[in-house]
């Protein structure tokens, strides 16, 4: 394999391969660096994605590799990205702390997060299956179920109300002494969404599947499903090192075309948008690849 890119896009998950998609067709030579820990991994089926709703996430994952990979300009490899130097137009990428550098003009990091679980047994278990993050990726399947909002403060009684939606049966569950406005709460209370502020010892659940919540006291409350919204870090701390400023959520910051702060870098995907859903990162890699191709050909007049 050659050593020199126009373009190494690091993390090829939905977005990653989008982007390597775009850029293919655009005839740039791209690499494509994966460590194969997608942030969707636990996720049993995808939704709200045209053409694939309802396939597993590896099955879309393997179609889109080989479609991508078609473009003859456009390369993979499995492996973990150690080290990057450089500055625009000029990035040195080292994969695997060995002797294995490459180096390209842009750089495009689709690297994602990684979701800090909750100290509550059988939650990582059920993390993606039946503890949930969004109601457009999974809430239709959970439909009219005993559903529960993992959250606290007003925020949670604002997510609580928006899940109504999806079902009538809410119970806003706060793990520990609720930090609700008096407002939220009453407001909480007459929409018929139970609070309860017992903190939370387990999930009893089967293969993942909650069947309740297990309290600290040891009593229990049935239940189907769960809303969380995890504390999170980024999945590669290789943008930050280089620069690269992140918002106020954590997120990488990112201009409308996926450019980050620092010349050459562009972001995409999980890792600069709460808007975690394969359509939405296939949407953003598209655009970051299509405005990488437009800087480097501006760049070459």
């Amino acid at each position: 394999m050659e050593n020199t890119f126009d373009v190494i896009i690091i993390g090829g998950s939905s977005a990653g391969l989008s982007a390597g998609m775009s850029l293919g067709r655009a005839m740039k030579n791209v690499l494509i660096i994966d460590s194969g820990n997608p942030c969707n991994k636990p996720t049993p089926h995808s939704h709200n994605f045209l053409t694939h709703d309802g396939w597993k996430p590896a099955e879309i994952m393997e179609v889109a590799l080989n479609e991508v990979l078609a473009y003859p300009t456009v390369k993979f490899m499995t492996g973990w990205v150690s080290h990057v130097v450089g500055s625009n137009n000029h990035f040195e990428v080292t994969v695997d702390e060995q002797s294995q550098t490459y180096h390209a003009k842009k750089l495009l990091f689709a690297t994602g997060i990684k979701d800090i679980m909750p100290n509550i047994d059988g939650f990582t278990k059920c993390w993606g299956k039946s503890v949930i993050h969004c109601p457009y990726c999974h809430g239709y399947e959970y439909r009219n179920q005993a559903t529960g909002i993992l959250m606290n403060g007003d925020v949670g009684a604002d997510f609580s109300e928006f899940i109504r939606n999806w079902s009538k049966d809410i119970t806003l569950f706060t793990n520990g002494p609720a930090t609700l406005s008096a407002e939220k709460r009453q407001a909480t209370l007459n929409r018929k969404i139970r609070i309860v502020e017992h903190p939370i010892k387990a999930l009893k659940h089967e293969n993942g599947y909650l069947k309740a919540i297990v309290f600290a006291d040891g009593t229990t409350q049935k239940l189907d499903a769960l809303y969380a919204r995890l504390r999170f870090e980024q999945h590669s701390q290789l943008p930050a090192l280089l620069g690269c400023e992140l918002n106020e959520q954590g997120y990488l910051k990112v201009d409308e075309v996926k450019r980050t702060t620092v010349a050459g870098i562009y972001a995409a995907g999980d890792n600069s948008t709460p808007m975690r859903a394969v359509a939405a990162a296939v949407a953003a890699g598209g655009m970051a690849g299509a405005m990488i191709n437009h800087e480097i050909i501006n760049e070459a007049d």
